[in-house]
């Protein structure tokens, strides 16, 4: 068994490589947090530029994207690539896939929910609500340090080294609470409140507080408090269920075989139940653009809750996760705030300015989801789309 602290530091990496990509180009350097914010977008996106981000697919990095660009100006939607390799068809531009981890955007507005009615205190400890699953090692965690990964609590352990042992393990059955023991088994990676790191556990701790706090299932409440009110017909939380139900682009993985060239396996079924509200949600782009701007225009989470979401966590170094989200400054000094996901076939994002002035949605099909580096297809979609 090892501890999959590796699926932080990819998504570490991928959030470096994300900034390094709104810096307006993977030669730039990233701009320093402390950059004034630049004006809010007046125009709409750069089309041409778009369409040529995505042109060419399916290739050696990519089977298909999605994509939804919108603010000011017209709105810019496309799509290129193969629903799957094998028939050769279009992509479907409305296809579900999975969001990976913008799936804590849900349970990060879920959480600031309860805070608003009450039912949730941020600065309590988290051991106060589950006193049975949470030991003495982490009674100073508070709720809040759970949802802006400053808790210091490690990764839990799950199989698998190489990509040939995750995949046989694909269909393994987890649960949140077998999974927080795991982690919490182990000693305390830093103080509580001392630094960041980047990882599911938080809001696979989180998951266990809402179905506590809430007697229902994580799933309910989500589907109760978010996709129902904001019209997401297309997105759910898939549960044990390893397909993807309804129309969907297949994800596949590059893997390298024994002769030296590559096989594009086909990844689209696989289990979730190692994520569940840290990155279990099925979703489409015209879902998360709508759960995006209306997060943003305080149609989701209150006053003074909302403010959470857009708040970096004082005296921790380098700290860009907020409670839900991720904050990035582009070249020129432009905010922008979002969330990236990745699951095996899958890479997601949904950012934007907090004015709105202009978004990102993108699915992108990517042939190793779970690399280190920036996906080139997701890179110049993000360059494109962010383009003055």
């Amino acid at each position: 068994m090892r501890t999959r602290t590796v699926l932080g530091l990819r998504a570490t990496a991928l959030a470096a490589a994300l900034t390094l990509a709104l810096a307006a180009g993977p030669l730039a350097a990233p701009a320093l947090a402390e950059s004034a914010p630049a004006t809010a977008y007046v125009a709409g996106p750069d089309a041409k530029a778009l369409r040529a981000a995505i042109t060419g697919l399916p290739n050696a990095d990519a089977t298909a994207a999605l994509v939804r660009v919108g603010g000011k100006g017209p709105d810019w939607h496309g799509s290129a690539g193969v629903r799957d390799l094998a028939s050769g068809r279009a992509a479907d531009p409305d296809g579900r896939f999975r969001a990976g981890s913008t799936t804590k955007v849900v349970t990060a507005a879920v959480v600031l929910q309860l805070a608003a009615e009450g039912d949730v205190d941020l600065g309590r400890p988290v051991r106060e609500y589950l006193p049975d699953l949470i030991p003495a090692a982490y009674e100073g965690v508070t709720v809040r340090q759970l949802l802006d990964h400053t808790s210091g609590i490690p990764a839990p352990d799950l199989p698998g080294d190489t990509f040939e042992e995750v995949y046989a393990h694909r269909f393994d059955l987890h649960t949140a609470r077998e999974m927080v023991a795991s982690a919490t088994a182990k000693e305390p990676e830093f103080a509580p409140g001392t630094g960041q790191h980047y990882l599911n556990i938080g809001y696979t701790v989180l998951e266990v507080l809402i179905e506590q706090v809430t007697g229902q299932s994580y799933e309910r409440e989500a589907a109760r408090r978010i996709f129902g009110p904001l019209g997401m017909r297309d997105t759910y939380l898939p549960g044990s269920d390893p397909e993807i139900r309804g129309p969907h682009n297949h994800g596949y993985q590059a893997v390298p075989r024994a002769d030296g060239t590559t096989e594009l396996r086909d990844v689209t079924v696989w289990g979730t139940t190692d994520t569940g509200a840290a990155g279990s949600m099925i979703s489409t782009t015209a879902d998360l653009e709508r759960l995006l701007t209306a997060l943003f225009r305080g149609r989701v989470v209150p006053e003074p809750q909302l403010t959470e979401m857009f708040t970096l966590p004082a005296g921790v170094p380098g700290a860009t996760m907020s409670a839900g989200l991720q904050r990035h400054v582009t070249a020129d000094g432009t905010e922008l705030w979002g969330k990236s996901g990745g699951r095996w076939g899958y890479n997601t994002i949904v950012v934007g300015t907090r004015d709105l002035s202009r978004t990102l949605v993108y699915s992108v099909n990517s042939t190793d989801a779970k690399g280190y580096d920036m996906n080139p297809v997701a890179g110049r979609i993000i360059e494109a789309a962010f383009r003055r």
